[in-house]
């Protein structure tokens, strides 16, 4: 179990935000904003030894600053917000480690595999993370959600469904959708289920407020999964979570 750091991008700045608030009908809530560039954060990373964080670039606008950030740490951060075939390689060669990809695979409610495999091709597997940041829907099934999470697919997560991913792509970025960013606790049935069934190592966030939820998501998952913190944590203004705690568990 590892922490995986993150640096949220929006409008060319570092924030944390309240993920399902990032629509074009509502009111764009933010617990945070920085002051302070995206190559501060990578720098920490890089200094504190946490590679394999990532870097989400949430809408246009935040290309410099995620170059800035991919910079400052090379092959440390992976990179998602907008990932094609077609750019994905010019992302690689500007250092990111990896490139993480939900809307260019699912599109229309469904997984377009022609695009998965294009995909796959233009990166190798070996550097493609795929986020299955997912929601329940009205039976209680976690399918995996798009467009800035409003739609939910018909893809479920199930053992079945990870497996036939596993051959395109190295890791799996999961967000409880429901709870990322509300600091309300853990979506504790999600985690259990990654738990037993990702065959890939696999990142959960969503919902941690306190350092009681990292030892949750460690129960739970049976220490299977890695995790991130964002709004809770204080190098991002928040108030129930450390980040030199997270380092040093992270030891």
């Amino acid at each position: 179990m590892r922490f995986r750091p993150c640096i949220d991008l929006h409008g060319g700045r570092v924030k944390q935000i309240v993920g399902g608030s990032l629509r074009d009908d509502a009111t764009l809530q933010t617990n945070f904003e920085s002051a302070l560039p995206p190559a501060y954060y990578a720098e920490i990373y890089q200094r504190d030894a946490l590679p394999g964080g990532h870097v989400i670039m949430l809408g246009p606008g935040n290309e410099e600053a995620a170059a800035e950030a991919l910079a400052a740490y090379p092959g440390g951060l992976q990179l998602g917000g907008g990932i094609t075939d077609n750019n994905a390689p010019q992302w690689l060669e500007r250092g990111a480690g990896g490139v993480i990809a939900t809307s260019f695979v699912f599109r229309g409610g469904q997984l377009h595999e022609d695009n998965l495999e294009r995909l796959a091709a233009s990166t190798s597997p070996q550097r493609l993370i795929l986020d299955l940041s997912c929601a329940p829907d009205e039976s209680g099934r976690y399918v995996v959600a798009t467009e800035r999470w409003q739609r939910l697919t018909d893809f479920e997560i199930t053992a079945a469904n990870l497996q036939q991913l596993a051959s395109c792509c190295c890791e799996f970025l999961i967000h409880g959708t429901q709870v990322e960013g509300k600091q309300a606790g853990i979506d504790e049935r999600l985690v259990a289920l990654l738990g037993d069934i990702s065959p890939l190592p696999t990142t959960y966030a969503g919902g941690v407020r306190f350092m009681d939820d990292v030892d949750r998501i460690d129960r739970l998952a049976q220490g299977r999964l890695d995790y991130t913190v964002g709004s809770a944590l204080d190098l991002f203004g928040g108030s129930g979570v450390k980040y030199d705690d997270l380092v040093q568990r992270h030891r």
